[in-house]
């Protein structure tokens, strides 16, 4: 295993915002809503439940719908503890989960009320000019992970990078909606790109997934690849900027990660960040209980049947000291906590 400080081979690079074009998107759909109208307009309703895995500590699961979808598939979570120095967002405590879409409508996020157990879908988007007029079409990314900061949400995008979007820019759709949204009320546009760039002869980082590490400071974004015992299973840190939320850079304009390592896990879905300890999530496929790896890369201890069956990204709430993971098979989908000290 190798540690690499900063390493100069793998960085992202932000792109331009689409401002003109989101502007004219929330003129056409009349104007923007914002997080605080979404989260009084939640739709469906998850229940509690009961959950496979040693560790498991709370666990709901969505409406009998989405519990059983063949097309949509949940795959990043983060939370409002990631989100706010607050731990909460308009008064309430929420997850954010991504889902990828196995036809052509893209990537989704859901934002669920853990007081209520309210949630609801939001379409991912991407603005475009077509013949002059502004349009949109879905966000086409896997979504292995998720991480809510600040204003900003962040969902991988394996080789591209990181997109992000910008949560007053929500948009809600009129009942005589102009644009096609695949029967969604609501839709988030992507606002910018941390596109990702590897110096030539070097492979390409994979960000795989995605978490948020609020116990270093400044904050850092934590990402990592997914990879059989052939591939590469990095993880690394990039450091994010307290004052404009962004991913630090250098004098160059690119972000650079605080350090490189290569002593990742094979097939690792999710990884989290707590005072230095990392915990991993591992896949045993749809029928046994996953793994949680524990320990700092290249020395992991591997705790068995801790998860649920499909475990994916995992994210940490500091105060409540839970780790919080989602699972992503139909029939066998939670959402559920465990407790960190279990490990």
């Amino acid at each position: 295993m190798t540690s690499t400080p900063g390493s100069p081979g793998v960085h992202l690079l932000r792109t331009e915002e689409n401002v003109a074009e989101i502007d004219a998107l929330a003129e056409r759909l009349g104007g923007r809503v914002g997080l605080p109208s979404l989260l009084r307009d939640l739709n469906r309703r998850a229940r509690r439940t009961l959950a496979p895995g040693l560790a498991v500590h709370r666990a709901l699961t969505w409406d009998r719908a989405d519990r059983r979808d063949p097309l949509w598939w949940p795959q990043g979570i983060s939370t409002s503890a990631d989100a706010s120095d607050t731990e909460d967002v308009e008064g309430r405590r929420v997850l954010v989960v991504s889902w990828y879409a196995k036809d052509d409508r893209g990537a989704r996020v859901t934002f669920l009320d853990l007081a209520t157990r309210r949630y609801r879908h939001v379409l991912l988007v991407e603005p475009v000019v077509v013949d002059g007029r502004v349009d949109i079409k879905p966000l086409k990314v896997h979504a292995g992970g998720l991480v809510w900061h600040g204003p900003y949400l962040h969902v991988a995008a394996t080789a591209r990078g990181v997109y992000t979007c910008r949560l007053d820019d929500l948009l809600r759709v009129p009942d005589d909606g102009p644009v096609h949204t695949h029967g969604y009320r609501y839709v988030l546009p992507l606002r910018f790109a941390y596109k990702a760039v590897t110096d030539e002869g070097l492979e390409r980082l994979r960000y795989s997934f995605l978490s948020l590490d609020r116990s270093s400071s400044p904050a850092e974004l934590v990402v990592g690849e997914y990879g059989g015992t052939s591939q590469t299973r990095r993880l690394a840190r990039f450091a994010l900027d307290p004052e404009t939320q962004f991913l630090a850079v250098g004098e160059d304009g690119v972000s650079r990660p605080a350090v490189v390592d290569d002593g990742g896990v094979v097939r690792t879905q999710g990884a989290a960040v707590a005072h230095g300890r990392w915990y991993l999530t591992r896949s045993t496929g749809p029928w046994v209980p996953g793994s949680i790896y524990v320990g700092t890369p290249g020395d992991f201890r591997r705790h068995r049947w801790a998860t649920p069956m499909g475990p994916e990204d995992i994210a940490w709430w500091p105060s409540t000291d839970l780790l919080w993971s989602v699972t992503e098979h139909p029939r066998r989908r939670w959402v559920y906590s465990m407790k960190r000290s279990r490990f």
